[in-house]
């Protein structure tokens, strides 16, 4: 290109759009690397494009802005015959397109631009929904966890046993609290003696009605000497007669193995 040669509004709106062949787009970038006019005049309209998409999302057009970007395209005839202008070249000798053959685009794009926002803004706000349930229902559960521990605790017709040991010096001890009616209950034992690996302690509920003994959990002391059992699995109704504890192999047994380690008989008040 020479001297006083620039390219046409239209070219020039298209280019902005992306709608160029590869060939014309090329040849618009070389003339735009040395051409100050037609990069004024491709900044203006790129401008004005930005604006009209933008619309599509209930944003109000700055006012003059899409009639400024139309008189432009219209007046590409007029800069031809304005002195003021110098030739226009055309890319390719293309013949004029029709501003209805790009405009609907414009707006196509818009909408796409808005519809993928809005899909994202969905996403993240599911996100949060999902993890505030997850939220909430762990609070529910540790919440109803702490009710029953209270409730098996501070329950009138509760049961508090004191387990010694059968048969020698009381040094390991247990206290039960047993709410026969919820089947909840909650052993703390101390200065019991340390197992090998494959051992255990277990729990055992004597039935009142002579029924064989139910074992209620399995439980290894700390370092100190000291064990808990927190409302293990049991089935409610079942008033108790007495508790033993025995060892057993690391896995636990369905009937207790003698010698009974710590027992306890159930007052007669529990329910």
């Amino acid at each position: 290109m020479t001297d006083g040669q620039h390219i046409s509004q239209e070219d020039l709106a298209l280019n902005a759009m992306q709608a160029l062949s590869p060939e014309e787009s090329a040849a618009v970038r070389a003339h735009l690397v040395t051409c100050s006019q037609c990069q004024s005049d491709l900044k203006e309209l790129s401008g004005d494009l930005a604006l009209l998409a933008l619309g599509v999302e209930q944003h109000p057009v700055p006012e003059g802005a899409r009639q400024r970007f139309m008189q432009k395209i219209a007046s590409d005839s007029e800069h031809v015959s304005q002195p003021a202008r110098a030739q226009v070249i055309p890319i390719n000798q293309r013949p004029a397109r029709k501003i209805a053959i790009w405009i609907p685009w414009i707006a196509v794009a818009a909408v796409a631009i808005f519809a993928v926002s809005l899909e994202m803004k969905v996403t993240r706000l599911n996100e949060r929904l999902r993890d505030q349930s997850h939220q909430n229902a762990e609070l529910a559960a540790t919440s109803a966890h702490a009710q029953q521990v209270l409730d098996v605790l501070t329950a009138p017709s509760a049961q508090n046993i004191l387990l010694t040991a059968v048969k020698t010096p009381a040094a390991p001890t247990a206290r039960a609290v047993y709410l026969a009616s919820s089947g909840g209950l909650i052993l703390q034992a101390n200065n019991l003696a340390s197992l090998a690996e494959d051992k255990t302690y277990e729990l055992w509920v004597i039935p009142a009605n002579g029924a064989s003994p139910i074992p209620a959990g399995l439980f290894r002391p700390d370092a100190s000497g000291n064990a808990s059992l927190i409302l293990p699995p049991l089935p409610k109704g079942v008033a108790a007669k007495a508790f033993g504890v025995t060892i057993e192999k690391a896995g636990g047994a369905n009937t207790p193995t003698a010698p009974i380690i710590l027992s306890g008989a159930a007052p007669s008040t529990g329910e």
